[in-house]
Formats: C-alpha cells, structure tokens, sequence
C-alpha cells in the first residue's frame, strides 16, 4: 500500500511531532507500506521520507519546480518526480496513494488535506483520508468540520471521509480500512 503522507517543510516547536514522524516511518515499513510526499529534505517532510528509507521501505517525492531548492528537494529516496505546478503535483500523489494521512502542518498541508476530502466527496477518487490528531492539533479544525455538518453545509455521510486518529496504529488501521 501507498501512503500519501501530507505534512510540514518545517519542524514546528513541538519535538514530539519529530519523533512521531521517525515512528511513522517505522511503522509503516513494518505493515509493507511505501510512502508518497511531497519531496523534500527538510522538515516533518525529510524526517519522514529518511525514516522510511532507513527502515527499508520505498519512497515516491513529487515536488514542484519552484520549490525544488526552497524545500530543497531530498535527492536520496526511491523517486524524485520534478513537475511544473502545484496542481500537478497533487494530481501524481493522488494517482500513486491508496490512502492518505496528514500529520500537523501548516496551510499546505491543510489545503491538501481539504482537497483530497473534496475529491472522495464529489467522486474524484474513494480512497481513505485520516488525520493524526497528535496531542489535539486538530481538535479545533473537527470542531469546525462538525459545526459545519450541524448547520448543514457539509452531509453527515460526508463527514466520515475523514478519520480521526489518535495514534500511529490508529492511523494505519484507517488508513488500511476501505471507505
């Protein structure tokens, strides 16, 4: 299985979330799974793809052009893929995932997070979508998620697309479950 691991290009303040990225990886090679992210060598993002790479598993990175040097691009896993645009690059690591977890992050990984939702909802792609609510760094983006079904803009069966897990074992038992 693939997992298209959404994720910060920067470490953030809490080291827990370093070491969960470490055991991430870990784990993930453990149950045969490969990963998919987008590309770089720094941040959660490098801590995770070397996590994997160390542990013997394989890793896909898909990083666009204009950010090649800024992310700086990791040049030692599996497959580097270099495209054009962000829009491209979400297109190949939806292509390439089976499943798709986010980890803390900041905008970019909110945005794809969201959009990858939106897929399953509109029919794109039926693939399952979890987020690793380490120490509750989601709590208030679920609270807003089932606000919004309580006042009726988002379906309750939609709602479900997204899993809440709230640990690595949970998050790879989502990730493995069919919608």
């Amino acid at each position: 299985m693939n997992i298209c691991v959404y994720c910060g290009s920067s470490l953030g303040k809490n080291e827990k979330i370093k070491e969960q990225a470490i055991s991430l990886g870990e784990l993930m090679c453990k149950r045969g799974h490969h990963l998919v992210y987008g590309g770089a060598s720094r941040g959660i993002m490098g801590v995770l793809a070397d996590s994997v790479m160390q542990n013997g598993g394989e890793v896909v990175g898909v990083i666009p052009k204009n950010l090649f040097k800024k992310e700086v691009a990791h040049k030692g896993i599996t497959e580097l893929i270099t495209v054009d645009g962000m829009h491209q690059r979400k297109s190949i690591m939806a292509d390439r995932a089976d499943a798709f977890l986010a980890l803390p992050g900041g905008f970019g990984t909110l945005e794809e997070l969201f959009e990858i939702i939106t897929w399953n909802q509109i029919g794109i792609i039926s693939k399952p979508v979890v987020v690793y609510n380490l120490n509750g760094y989601f709590d208030s983006l679920i609270q807003m998620i089932d606000h919004a079904v309580d006042v009726g803009f988002i379906k309750p069966g939609n709602r479900k697309i997204l899993r809440v897990a709230e640990t690595l074992e949970d998050c790879m038992k989502f990730c493995e479950q069919e919608l």
